[in-house]
């Protein structure tokens, strides 16, 4: 494992003032940076300054925001493994098929990542989640899924330590009672989770890849209602796991 000294403490700063910028959070003044970084403002000044340079951010009057050279930081992971070309038109296919916005989501941290989403209009019920959207793992179908065929190593150390937020009132507050939703999932194959991370809406969620060695989940989402009917679920579940099985066998992540 590297020590500290390995570690450039300066870069880490400058990401963190990347990360600064959300959908909450579009457009910022150096003071805003300092608070939301948790760094002196003068420093702040000069790693935003440094960033503005190199062309990922953008000064207008008193404030920044992100370009869109932004996303070229990303180019490398999504050519790298096939998103265009492979991967998309098979998360549209899939779309196509189930009816809905289907999503491609890999484990970052506490957190599961979309890092792919289905393109057709046809099917654009996406509940505002867009590539780069975080969800979590205790309360979402694809984190869920994410946990229980994750290394179990890593599965068990979040079980015990990830958080755990009231998100609605129907949300798994017991550590128990979700490890017992999560075991369940393990055995049954694939994830459903209702209303515990939105009001009305059901995920669903299967592996990319086997279990105990998966980095990536595939899922969608709809409204509680229309996710009822246990023979739906069984045909949007069983599309699902011939992408998955696609992607699998692709042996792209």
């Amino acid at each position: 494992m590297e020590s500290d000294r390995d570690i450039s403490l300066t870069f880490l700063k400058g990401m963190a003032v990347l990360k600064a910028f959300d959908e909450d959070q579009t457009h910022m003044t150096i003071a805003d940076i300092a608070r939301a970084t948790d760094l002196d403002p003068a420093t702040a000044r000069r790693l935003v300054l440094t960033l503005v340079r190199l062309g990922y951010v953008r000064k207008d009057s008193r404030t920044f925001s992100l370009t869109p050279r932004i996303l070229v930081l990303a180019g490398g992971f999504l050519r790298g493994n096939q998103f265009g070309k492979f991967i998309q038109p098979l998360l549209n296919n899939c779309a196509s098929e189930t009816g809905l916005a289907v999503s491609l989501s890999m484990v970052d941290d506490v957190d599961a990542l979309l890092v792919a989403q289905s393109t057709l209009r046809s099917t654009q019920i996406t509940y505002g989640f867009t590539v780069g959207s975080r969800l979590p793992l205790m309360h979402t179908a694809i984190g869920r899924m994410l946990l229980a065929y994750g290394p179990e190593d890593w599965a068990s150390a979040n079980l015990e330590t990830a958080p755990i937020n009231p998100l609605t009132p129907e949300s798994l507050l017991d550590r128990d009672a979700i490890k017992k939703a999560v075991d369940d999932v393990g055995q049954r194959g694939f994830a459903v989770v209702s209303n515990e991370f939105e009001i009305d809406v059901t995920g669903i969620a299967v592996p990319v890849g086997r279990k105990g060695a998966i980095k990536a989940a595939l899922g969608v989402s709809n409204a509680t209602t229309e996710l009822s009917d246990p023979s739906r679920v069984t045909q949007i579940v069983s599309a699902l796991r011939r992408s998955a099985s696609d992607l699998t066998r692709a042996n792209i992540f």
